[in-house]
């Protein structure tokens, strides 16, 4: 019984520390309105907050920006905001996979994005009102929220975004934390343009590449037949530009390990988002076994 008081103590306690959760619309018009979900850790008095966009997974049809509230809450304790951002899904009731268009699953990328940018634009021009430090945004995602997280540090913003645009001029995410996402064209990674990474993605993964494929696995003739530079394949660019990168590879596993880093691996991401605002440089490669694995495939650093 003393131990159950215990407990409930220390997690009242911590509630306490937490913080508090604020629900914002950051973009609204006559047919759309788009909601997120600010965790705002205590607030320290002359201090500015260091932030993280969140999107979360679901194949840009389906899926709740609430489903990572204990990462929220976790990083928030832990001196952090998080914003968990909703963005249109465009895909909803429409075929993501091999069947669907190509140009149709390039667009439900695009949207999000430019939801996503929209969303830092919000909390940027907010940024007083919340005491954050707009020189201190990093962004985050899982799935299809990794692949918005990617495109959204690296595509061109003046090219690709389809709405207002309002995020200050060379505007840069501080780093990148991304559960089972890939890019379009890893050549976007350039010297200039990259970020510290902190990746995590299963070896066997058909749904997003772990390396350079096609996205759900689909063959070269399908109709939405899509290529994607997965977490190893920007791991490498990373390396050969000698930038900051952090993996951690699922040897055998498939795309149950998008979440990783947001449910079992919270510490992980507390770990790289303070080193990279003290000035640490790093690259590592985490290899851990699957015990869902479906064998090590092609890559002897699995064997």
């Amino acid at each position: 019984m003393k131990k159950i008081l215990l407990l409930f103590i220390a997690l009242t306690f911590n509630n306490i520390e937490a913080q508090e959760v604020k629900t914002l619309t950051y973009f609204q018009n006559d047919t759309l309105k788009l909601d997120l979900d600010l965790y705002l850790p205590k607030k320290k008095a002359g201090e500015k907050i260091p932030l993280i966009m969140f999107a979360f997974g679901g194949g840009f049809s389906g899926g709740e920006r609430t489903s990572e509230k204990d990462f929220g809450l976790f990083m928030a304790k832990n001196g952090y905001a998080v914003a968990s951002i909703s963005y249109s899904l465009y895909m909803k009731g429409k075929d993501f996979g091999c069947k669907g268009t190509l140009t149709e699953k390039i667009k439900a990328i695009q949207i999000g994005v430019s939801d996503m940018w929209q969303a830092t634009a919000f909390m940027i021009e907010n940024a007083d009102k919340y005491n954050l430090d707009t020189s201190k945004i990093f962004i985050s995602g899982i799935s299809a929220g990794a692949e918005i997280g990617f495109h959204a540090s690296f595509w061109d913003y003046k090219l690709m975004n389809l709405y207002k645009s309002n995020l200050p001029e060379n505007f840069k995410y501080k780093g990148f934390i991304g559960g089972s996402g890939a890019i379009q064209d890893i050549n976007l990674i350039t010297k200039e343009k990259a970020i510290p990474m902190l990746l995590a993605h299963g070896s066997n993964d058909d749904t997003v590449p772990y390396a350079a494929g096609s996205h759900r696995s689909c063959p070269t003739n399908a109709s939405g037949w899509l290529i994607l530079f997965g977490s190893y394949a920007v791991y490498n660019q990373m390396t050969d530009l000698h930038k900051d990168i952090e993996l951690i590879t699922f040897c055998g596993g498939g795309h149950e390990f998008s979440g990783y880093l947001f449910h079992e691996g919270q510490q992980y991401v507390l770990d790289f988002v303070n080193d990279v605002l003290k000035g640490k440089k790093f690259e590592s490669h985490l290899i851990q076994p699957s015990k869902k694995g479906k064998g090590s495939g092609k890559y002897l650093f699995c064997e």
